[in-house]
């Protein structure tokens, strides 16, 4: 299940549950998408994969107890900026690369 996490792992910005704004690489990274498309060039510091936005999940029950009452967003803060140098040689060589080829 989706942790949730509550904010950018960049810039610390607030990613409530309904964010829109949220983006996730395949191990739930997280950072806003305005992170992920002046910073991070759609590059996960972490894995080198691509974002894609985070699942809203529903705020109500509306069958079998899949819902937020249940299963709770995360609230441990991962707070760790990235190196925009390093982080820009890094993704050079990737930003050309599809995520899903990479």
């Amino acid at each position: 299940m989706l942790e949730l996490r509550p904010t950018c792992e960049h810039c610390n910005v607030a990613l409530p549950p309904a964010s829109e704004q949220a983006r996730i690489c395949s191990y739930e990274c997280t950072f806003c998408a305005t992170c992920v498309d002046t910073v991070l060039l759609n590059v996960c510091p972490n894995c080198g994969g691509g974002f894609v936005p985070r699942p809203i999940r529903p705020a109500q029950n509306r069958k079998n107890g899949n819902y937020l009452g249940n299963d709770p967003a995360g609230t441990t803060v991962k707070h760790r900026p990235v190196d925009p140098g390093a982080h820009t040689a890094f993704a050079a060589p990737l930003t050309d690369i599809p995520p899903a080829q990479r």
